[in-house]
């Protein structure tokens, strides 16, 4: 790893650089804390896809600086490293800078889960009075899927550390940005990344476009109808062919079915399954809906930016998405896996859990997220479904709602979309600064 004093915040140190694991060599961008760095706690920010390069968290969402065009970024006063140290890690191997060698290769998040609990515990072992430092890992989308699962990894990597001679790495929490467990948008392909809750994931879909849930209903009359007729068949496939037993073909078609008759009028609006308000602009697969992706990508990919990172000039050019990456987790059914027991048995084991979701959001909508959130079934299940969703507020004004207890939260951001951070900043910080502090809102 190497400072890099001149990169995306100058008011703070900067590491970038590799940490191996093996032949894999993951990449990534360490932004100490603008409060004090020698006390904050530690948050590692994982992007989703699966693909999805965690430069797109940190130049568009809630790292230092902001891209502004395809050679410049600003300051972002509104960066989670505000009150915390800020680590963003590419992963898996194949996305951003990460690589690996001899023709290795990551498909399920399980192996991820590996290498990213290998990877902090070199970092945290490494970096000057980081050992035993409280740690929170977040992020969204994908995330959802992979934040338990690398969370657990974590925590159940303790005791060899310990025998080892090693210090455990200190796991207090996770933050899951928009966790969904099925009939989850993978950047333009449809697919599903598990079966929690059959009923409420797939019907939330329904409601957010024919349901005054985030304002009037953006569907016709004839279409919510249709939508309303195929539910119960969409169902049964789900629950029989991804829930009850995991038949990776069927499952596959049952996903593709709900896809079609849920999402696919959605599709034909124009309008961007990430904000429900606004088209999408561009093709999803180049763009991801948003023109700063590929702004990310060109300044990554300048020679200039290279140099002040330490990355060799003759590295290809990265795209803002490995597609190789993401057709390798679809292909090994690692999309269509539940989520939600890792989640519960974080709980039971003590480690504290945010799900938070923006109120216009299709892809991973608030209203699946609220309903499986209550449905999770732990040790708290029943207290924390009977708490009534109360308002929180930033600066007076209503933020959104959210719902607490025994280390369980769950929010809502106003007129926020996928991408929360980016679409209310000064709430978005908030939130994890409040998290950090209080462990609930």
């Amino acid at each position: 790893m190497q400072r890099a004093a001149e990169f995306c915040d100058s008011t703070v140190n900067t590491y970038v650089g590799y940490i191996d694991i093996r032949p894999r060599h993951l990449f990534f961008y360490y932004f100490e804390s603008r409060n004090e760095p020698a006390k904050d706690d530690v948050v590692l920010w994982i992007n989703g896809g699966p693909g999805a390069s965690a430069s797109i968290g940190l130049f568009m969402e809630l790292g230092p600086c902001t891209i502004i065009s395809d050679n410049a970024t600003e300051y972002n006063p509104h960066s989670w490293n505000s009150n915390a140290n800020l680590l963003f890690i590419d992963q898996p191997v194949g996305v951003g800078f990460s690589y690996a060698e001899y023709g290795e290769a990551v498909d399920t998040t399980e192996a991820a889960a590996k290498d990213i609990a290998a990877f902090l515990a070199i970092f945290f072992e490494s970096m000057d009075g980081l050992k035993g430092r409280a740690l929170h890992i977040a992020g969204e989308s994908y995330g959802g899927r992979y934040v338990p699962l690398f969370a657990a990894e974590v925590y159940d990597s303790n005791p060899r550390l310990v025998q080892l001679g090693l210090t455990p790495v200190n796991l207090i929490s996770v933050a899951i940005g928009k966790f969904f467990p099925q009939s989850h948008f993978t950047y333009g392909r449809r697919v599903g990344n598990g079966c929690t809750d059959t009923y409420h994931t797939t019907t939330s879909y329904y409601d957010i476009q024919c349901s005054p849930f985030a304002g009037t209903p953006i569907q016709s009359v004839s279409v919510c109808a249709q939508m309303k007729q195929a539910l119960p068949r969409c169902q049964r496939a789900l629950q029989t062919h991804c829930e009850e037993t995991f038949d990776m073909i069927n499952c596959r078609a049952a996903q593709s079915f709900c896809s079609d008759v849920l999402l696919g009028p959605f599709e034909l609006t124009g309008k961007s399954v990430y904000d429900i308000r606004t088209e999408c602009i561009g093709e999803v697969m180049d763009t991801l809906c948003y023109p700063a992706t590929k702004q990310i990508a060109n300044y990554l990919n300048l020679p200039s930016t290279r140099q002040i990172m330490g990355i060799d000039l003759s590295y290809p050019n990265i795209s803002m998405v490995g597609w190789d990456v993401n057709a390798a987790f679809s292909a090994s059914g690692d999309v269509h896996k539940r989520n939600s027991l890792h989640i519960a048995a974080l709980l039971e084991h003590g480690v504290s859990v945010l799900i938070y979701a923006g109120t216009y959001d299709l892809a991973c909508n608030f209203v699946g997220n609220d309903r499986v959130s209550r449905a999770l079934e732990w040790h708290g299940q029943r207290e924390f479904a009977a708490q009534p969703l109360h308002d929180w507020f930033v600066d007076g004004r209503r933020a959104g709602e959210a719902r607490s207890f025994g280390g369980f939260t769950f929010a809502t951001l106003r007129d926020a979309g996928h991408q929360a951070p980016h679409d209310r900043p000064v709430e978005a910080l908030a939130l994890i600064n409040r998290w950090l502090a209080d462990g609930c809102l």
